[in-house]
């Protein structure tokens, strides 16, 4: 059977999205790994979304929190707000808890991908305060430390991304990631999708 990675993210302008495209690309290259991905749902009114100039939603499906225990290992990726997770996320996450109380996630292994709007504006602290989630439901939390090489140490470029995950930088929103940050984000599923292969093997 093949193993299973499901990247799921919640994305408002798109930046996410095309990190999360990535990152399946790189986990459908090992040989053995069915990636797929999810949406989480959306928690702002039409009206609002509208005022704030959030593009249409793409149409990829949105997963349901009994969805989960299908997967064999997960990425999780969202745009930061005010250093944590989006609120958007934080629902769906929050929307776990029959999940929680049967340990259904529990071995199972997670990574975590992320957008800011500077790099002051929660590159770390994002993923960090992230790992919460994973802990209480006994997932292990996959970082890629610095497996991505000597593009960990870009100076010349401005580079999202830190040994927590792959990320990327929006500013004022017009700025789309680069290609060193699409290439990190496909390392991470690819990396990610190689462990979760292993630890399924060996269970």
């Amino acid at each position: 059977m093949a193993t299973k990675v499901y990247i799921i993210y919640y994305s408002m302008y798109g930046h996410v999205e095309k990190l999360a495209e990535k990152i399946k690309e790189g986990a459908a290259s090992v040989e053995g790994v069915e990636a797929k991905l999810w949406q989480v749902p959306e928690t702002l009114p039409e009206e609002v979304l509208t005022k704030m100039s959030a593009p249409t939603k793409s149409d990829v499906p949105y997963i349901t929190p009994s969805e989960l225990p299908d997967a064999d290992g997960f990425v999780f990726g969202f745009p930061t707000r005010f250093g944590m997770m989006s609120a958007q996320f934080k629902a769906f996450m929050d929307a776990t808890g029959s999940l929680w109380r049967t340990q259904q996630l529990a071995g199972k292994p997670a990574g975590i991908f992320y957008s800011t709007g500077s790099q002051g504006g929660g590159q770390e602290t994002t993923p960090l305060t992230a790992i919460t989630q994973l802990v209480h439901h006994g997932m292990i939390f996959v970082p890629i430390g610095y497996t991505f090489g000597a593009g960990m140490f870009e100076m010349e470029k401005v580079k999202g991304g830190s040994p927590y995950g792959a990320g990327t930088f929006a500013g004022d929103g017009s700025r789309q990631p680069s290609e060193l940050e699409l290439e990190q984000a496909f390392h991470q599923g690819k990396y990610i999708a190689a462990i979760t292969k292993k630890l399924k093997g060996a269970a």
